[in-house]
C-alpha cells in the first residue's frame, strides 16, 4: 500500500530540487511505477505546474545558444516567455511548446506544416512528464525513426495506462524491463538533469542513483535508421527482452534489455558490419551480442533463453534498420 504523508504542488524547479534532497521524499510522475510498491512516502512532490509535459522541437542551432538561462538546456532566446524551453517564436500561440506555424494544430508538436525533412529540426526536447502515449503519437519524433518509437511503446501495457506513465518515470527508474530506456539509448539520446546537466543515456544509465531531478530528454534531430524489436510472453507484458539498433554513419549502436538487468549498449568494435548489413553479417553479429551480452533468470525466461533471444532480435533488428527483408 502507497501512504503519502504531506503533498505539495512545487511551483519551481529550485523547491522541487530543495524537498527532493530529503531521504523519505519523493518525485510523482504519473505514479504508475510508484504504486507498483508498498511504501510511506513523507512529502510527495508534484511537478505537474512546471510545463514539463510537453515535447518541444529545438531549433536547428538552437542548443549551442542553452546555457545562460539558469535552466540547463534552454536556449537563450527560451529565456523571456515564462515556460522554460519554448523559443521566443512560441510565445504567441497561447500553446507552449508550438511553433507559430503549429499554431493552428490540435496536437502540441505534430502540426500539419511539419517540416518535409525531419532532419531540418534540431531535435526534440521531451519534458520528463511527458507520456509515453505522447511520444507514440507525436508526429516529428516517428518522422525522425521511421515509426520506431511508435513500436517501442505500442505494446506496453495499454493505453490508459501510456496516457499516465511518463518518459521521466520510466527513465529515471533505470528499470530493467524498460523499453523506454533502450530505445532512447540506442537512438543517441541525452538526459538533462536539474543539477547534474546534460548526459548522454547510455551514461546516464551507468550513474549511481542521486536526487537530481531528471528535467527533460533531448532526442537528436538527425533522421536515424532504427530497428526495434522485442520479445514478450503475451502482447502487453513486460519484454522478456527487447533489443533497439541504430544504425548511423560513424556507428552502428546495439542496445540490449529486459535481460532482465538493465539496458547496455554494444558497438560494432570488431569491424563485422563494415562491409554492409546484409543477411549474413546480421547473423554474424547477431552471435557477437549473444556472445557479450551477460542475461540473467527470472519468471519470464531463463538466461539461456533470453541469450538466444538476443541473437535472433539483434539479426532482426539490423535487417529491419536496413530496410533488407
Amino acid at each position: 500500500m502507497l501512504e503519502i504523508a504531506k503533498y505539495v504542488r512545487a511551483e519551481s524547479l529550485e523547491e522541487a530540487y530543495d524537498l527532493n534532497q530529503k531521504k523519505g521524499n519523493v518525485i510523482l510522475g504519473g505514479m504508475l511505477w510508484l504504486r507498483l510498491g508498498s511504501r510511506r512516502v513523507n512529502t510527495a512532490i508534484d511537478l505537474s505546474a512546471l510545463s514539463l509535459d510537453k515535447i518541444e522541437e529545438i531549433p536547428k542551432d538552437g542548443l549551442g545558444a542553452m546555457a545562460d538561462n539558469g535552466a540547463p538546456g534552454t536556449p537563450e532566446a527560451m529565456a523571456d516567455n515564462g515556460a522554460p524551453g519554448m523559443p521566443e517564436a512560441m510565445a504567441d500561440n497561447g500553446a507552449p511548446g508550438m511553433p507559430e506555424a503549429m499554431a493552428d494544430n490540435s496536437t502540441p508538436g505534430t502540426p500539419d506544416g511539419i517540416r518535409e525533412a525531419a532532419e531540418m529540426c534540431g531535435g526534440y526536447r521531451i519534458g520528463a512528464m511527458a507520456t509515453l502515449r505522447q511520444l507514440e503519437k507525436h508526429e516529428g519524433l516517428n518522422r525522425l525513426t521511421d515509426g520506431a518509437i511508435k513500436d517501442c511503446v505500442r505494446d506496453i501495457v495499454g493505453v490508459q495506462f501510456r496516457n499516465l506513465a511518463t518518459v521521466g518515470g520510466s527513465l529515471f527508474g533505470r528499470f530493467g524491463f524498460s523499453d523506454v530506456l533502450t530505445f532512447l539509448m540506442a537512438a543517441g539520446a541525452k538526459a538533462e538533469l536539474y543539477h547534474g546537466g546534460i548526459v548522454t543515456v547510455e551514461e546516464f544509465a551507468r550513474m549511481p542513483f542521486d536526487r537530481d531531478i531528471l528535467t527533460h530528454v533531448i532526442f537528436p534531430g538527425k533522421k536515424q535508421r532504427i530497428g526495434w524489436q522485442s520479445f514478450r510472453n503475451s502482447r502487453t507484458d513486460f519484454s522478456v527482452l527487447n533489443c533497439c539498433v541504430s544504425l548511423e554513419e560513424k556507428e552502428t549502436r546495439c542496445c540490449v534489455g529486459a535481460r532482465p538487468m538493465k539496458a547496455v549498449c554494444l558497438r560494432d568494435e570488431q569491424g563485422i558490419l563494415k562491409d554492409g548489413i546484409t543477411p549474413e553479417s546480421a547473423r554474424a553479429f547477431g552471435r557477437y551480442v549473444k556472445e557479450n551480452v551477460k542475461t540473467g533468470s527470472n519468471l519470464r525466461g531463463s538466461g539461456e533463453y533470453r541469450s538466444m533471444l538476443a541473437e535472433t532480435l539483434t539479426r532482426r533488428a539490423l535487417l529491419s534498420a536496413a530496410e533488407i527483408r
